[in-house]
């Protein structure tokens, strides 16, 4: 009886991948770390697709006044972790210039 419950959901836990369940909690962490709503969505977009959970739980950890773009990229260094900086960097410039498909 719970073997059928437990291949659904598994099923489904399995169609749904990590980056798409994090998107929601990275883009509320990106709002209360001060980015407007329209950069959150670029960026949360893009760094779910590109980061590890690990990664992106570092990020989460980030809280602060509203910011820019480029303020928030260089908030990213101070969590010492080279990938994150780069893929952060990359994201905003995209963003910030309406390059990233994310945004169209």
């Amino acid at each position: 009886m719970m073997r059928p419950l437990f291949l659904v959901t598994a099923a489904t836990l399995a169609a749904c991948s990590p980056s798409k369940l994090a998107y929601g909690q990275v883009r509320s962490a990106m709002i209360d770390a001060g980015l407007s709503e329209p950069n959150a969505d670029c960026m949360a977009t893009r760094l779910t697709d590109r980061l590890t959970l690990v990664q992106l739980q570092k990020l989460k950890q980030l809280k602060g006044e509203r910011r820019s773009l480029a303020d928030y990229a260089a908030a990213v260094r101070r969590v010492g972790d080279a990938e994150a900086v780069s893929v952060t960097a990359s994201s905003a410039f995209l963003c910030a210039s309406g390059l990233a498909s994310e945004r169209r």
